[in-house]
């Protein structure tokens, strides 16, 4: 990895500047590998999930790879165009000139996760080879299969000192977060994010952390609760669940519990009619966390919550070795229980209620600070209360996940959730350096200002001048 890095970080070096029609033209091969082998990814994708739904792995990881990448594209040029600044007076008047222009930061590392293999190192490399750099991906080691598949396709779409493909366990993960890379994203779980931190502090690299957390669902007593449900059920079982925008938890009026309890069941029901041969419902990633939810719901169920399986095929999960997971619904979810402490990443939802708007804002901000929030509703002041009350990385209005969709909405979380921002321009910044430019005029200024010793009333006047504000 060591000569991989620097073998880039030399051939970089040697290409400065970084012409955008080099940038468009590594871009165009990133999709290039995704489109040409867009069966091929889905067949690894399933491969490696023990089963993943086809159409699924093209919405979610082969045309979302190719968004980003085309769209980065198509508006690098306005992107990079240097931004003009204002300059003090009246130094303007005298031909003074300020501006910022975006300079490739170098190499850049991802560190990648196993939930969107494909589209989760697409999407950050959309913004990398925008803004110029070179990168390195590790990519997980729970999903060997599409790993495999990235350093067979490399080759024949970018040199090795423009892109190269890791792969290894937690030995190479953590030898990679040590390397003195340009800048690191990592995307994961909080408690590994704590590490890679740590890990690049030594070489002061400058890190973006995509973390997770618990995103709450807070339902408006004026939402439609047939729509909400359906939206909800959309996101929470879409790779079953295993998604860090995932809903983590419902905070519902009381009165209306029992109402939404039986529109997630009906829309479960009517999306997934049958869970264990069905080609449009993922498998948990592996045993490991198959049992780990199972687990947590056990404990639920022990600490006196409502377990409410969805099984509207009435299907023998126990007989199965398919680690498909019907979605579990959490009723009666107290804070002693493990669900409502850690993030889920899985088919299971707690359900929680509150009497007042005010409540539900106030459980929301007990907790750390989620990667999202959703709220639905039609009461526009309560939804701005909302909005003002509480600090998420994003939010999604009458509906889930779909922030992360918007290219020009940076995406990112907040504290625990993550650190720093990408997506469209912002994950252009982010991979650039922001470079400020001054050109002084012919006029010796500082002499002019009485910056100069010996100093007298011209310095006088320039103090005076500032300290107005």
């Amino acid at each position: 990895m060591k000569d991989i890095l620097e073998r880039q970080r030399a051939a970089f070096d040697a290409e400065l500047p970084v012409t955008l029609e080099v940038r468009k033209d590594r871009l165009a091969r990133a999709i290039a590998m995704v489109r040409d082998n867009a069966g091929r990814f889905c067949e690894a994708l399933s491969e490696d999930f023990g089963h993943r739904s086809r159409e699924q792995s093209m919405i979610t990881d082969i045309a979302a790879s190719v968004a980003p990448l085309a769209h980065a594209r198509k508006h690098l040029e306005k992107w990079a165009k240097r931004d003009k600044k204002p300059v003090l007076f009246p130094l303007g008047l005298f031909g003074a000139r300020a501006w910022v222009e975006y300079q490739p930061k170098g190499v850049v590392g991802v560190i990648a996760p196993w939930n969107f293999p494909v589209n989760l190192v697409m999407s950050p490399l959309a913004g990398v080879l925008a803004a110029g750099n070179r990168a390195m991906v590790k990519t997980s080691e729970f999903t060997p299969v599409v790993a495999a598949l990235f350093e067979e396709l490399r080759p024949s779409y970018f040199a090795d000192e423009e892109l190269a493909f890791v792969s290894g366990g937690p030995e190479v993960g953590k030898a990679f977060a040590e390397l003195p890379f340009d800048h690191l994203l990592f995307t994961g779980a909080t408690g590994i994010g704590r590490h890679i931190l740590h890990a690049a502090a030594d070489n002061l690299t400058p890190v973006t952390l995509e973390l997770g957390g618990k995103s709450p669902v807070l339902l408006g007593r004026s939402a439609d609760v047939d729509k909400a449900t359906e939206r909800v059920v959309t996101g929470k079982m879409m790779n079953a669940g295993q998604i860090c925008l995932a809903p983590d938890y419902m905070l519902v009026p009381a009165e209306r519990e029992a109402a939404v309890v039986e529109g997630l069941k009906s829309a479960a029901a009517r999306q997934y009619p049958t869970l264990l041969a069905n080609p449009d419902y993922t498998a948990i990633i592996n045993d490991r966390h198959f049992e780990r939810l199972s687990g947590w719901i056990d404990d639920a169920r022990a600490k006196g919550a409502e377990i409410v399986t969805v099984n509207p095929g009435n299907e023998d999960f126990a007989a199965s070795n398919a680690r498909k997971m019907p979605l579990t619904i959490i009723r009666n979810a107290t804070d002693e229980m493990t669900v409502m402490q850690e993030e889920l990443f899985g088919p299971v939802l707690p359900v929680r209620t509150y009497e007042h708007v005010d409540g539900a804002i106030g459980e929301v901000n007990r907790r750390d600070r989620p990667l999202a929030l959703y709220y639905f509703g039609s009461d526009s002041d309560e939804e701005r209360r909302v909005l003002d009350r509480t600090i998420s990385g994003g939010v999604t209005l009458n509906d889930v996940i779909f922030h992360v969709s918007q290219e020009e909405l940076p995406f990112g979380g907040i504290g625990p959730s993550g650190m720093g921002a990408y997506h469209g321009e912002a994950g252009f910044r982010t991979f650039s350096h922001a470079r400020s430019l001054y050109r002084q005029p012919k006029v010796d200024v500082a002499k002019l200002a009485g910056m100069k010793p010996p100093y007298g009333k011209a310095t006088q006047a320039t103090i005076k001048r500032q300290m107005k504000g």
